[in-house]
């Protein structure tokens, strides 16, 4: 797994990011919360998920996650999709596109 440096953070989130980062990390239990990630589907400009689905006996092993790339963190649904938005609105206004690995500068296809 791996965090975008300036990573999108909804309003609640910011009040609890190193302890939110901290469990993500740990693989432990949060209640609402949310991951905003680059797509593991080329289909898809963005996907979102909950912090616990890592908990899952899946994503024990290394290879399970090491392609998780997070680019948002949110507390709760609704604030998720105004991450997601966040990040689209700023990726279309600066280029005019929906490349957000690119507009990012992550090195990564979509």
């Amino acid at each position: 797994m791996v965090w975008y440096k300036n990573v999108y953070l909804g309003d609640n989130a910011k009040k609890e990011k190193s302890t939110i980062v901290a469990r993500t990390e740990g693989r432990r239990f949060q209640f609402d919360v949310y991951l905003i990630t680059l797509p593991s589907n080329p289909d898809n400009l963005l996907e979102m998920f909950s912090a616990n689905e890592l908990i899952q006996p899946h994503f024990k092993k290394r290879e399970a996650h090491k392609d998780i790339y997070i680019v948002g963190i949110a507390k709760g649904y609704d604030e998720a999709l105004e991450v997601m938005g966040a990040v689209l609105t700023d990726t279309y206004n600066n280029t005019g596109g929906f490349d957000v690995a690119g507009y990012l500068g992550i090195g990564r296809k979509k």
